[in-house]
């Protein structure tokens, strides 16, 4: 479903700069034509400032819809024009390159990412994970390493984007299965038990990209 006139459009730019990319702006949509979105210029939800968006400016866009669902989708400036106000006319989505995100079914896409798990000041390692998802990740570590279900960890995980932006994304999670593999090797499968918003939202557009990635090949 493509987002109509007068919905509300959660916008993050992509950036280089770290500080930049992490900020969220809202939006409201004030026309759609078949080619492209008509924005009013965006405003930071923290500072309360218009963010001066840029022909090419890169972003990744939400608009929620009933029962709290999360419509996910990139973009890109593709214009401006001076009405009664300004408006950003941005590029408008395929419905099919659309991700929706519910918030008790959030997207899981397979993935190999670094990620440290600690237990205690004593005991931490480095591993890979095999999924990662908005609500949970699991990995593979080597056997003899004690892990088991009901445990709680803390972690980082080590997020890249398609701008060659990089982020740490902490987070605690509850070890709720492990899963012992032909190789000597276990599945260790995790869901979050502590996670900022913001530090989600990071890798569901990780998710959003790959999931996208995964589409074109």
């Amino acid at each position: 479903m493509l987002p109509k006139v007068n919905q509300t459009l959660h916008i993050q730019v992509n950036s280089i700069d770290e500080e930049e990319a992490k900020q969220e702006y809202k939006s409201r949509i004030a026309d759609i034509t078949d080619a492209y979105i008509s924005m009013e210029v965006p405003i930071s939800e923290q500072s309360g400032r218009l963010k001066r968006l840029y022909s090419g400016d890169e972003m990744s866009i939400y608009y929620l819809t009933d029962g709290g669902v999360k419509n996910y989708f990139n973009s890109s400036v593709l214009g401006f024009s001076d009405d009664v106000i300004r408006l950003v006319h941005i590029k408008k989505p395929e419905p099919e390159s659309i991700t929706k995100v519910q918030r008790r079914n959030f997207l899981r896409v397979p993935a190999e990412l670094e990620i440290a798990v600690k237990y205690s000041d004593q005991f931490q390692f480095v591993s890979m994970t095999d999924d990662v998802g908005g609500g949970g990740i699991s990995f593979l570590c080597d056997g003899y390493i004690p892990v088991g279900s009901g445990q709680m960890v803390s972690c980082w995980l080590l997020v890249p984007f398609k701008n060659g932006q990089t982020e740490h994304v902490p987070f605690k999670s509850e070890i709720v299965r492990v899963k012992k593999l032909e190789t000597g090797r276990q599945q260790v499968m995790m869901r979050y038990s502590e996670i900022s918003d913001r530090e989600r939202q990071k890798v569901i557009r990780y998710c959003f990209e790959r999931q996208l990635d995964c589409r074109k090949k």
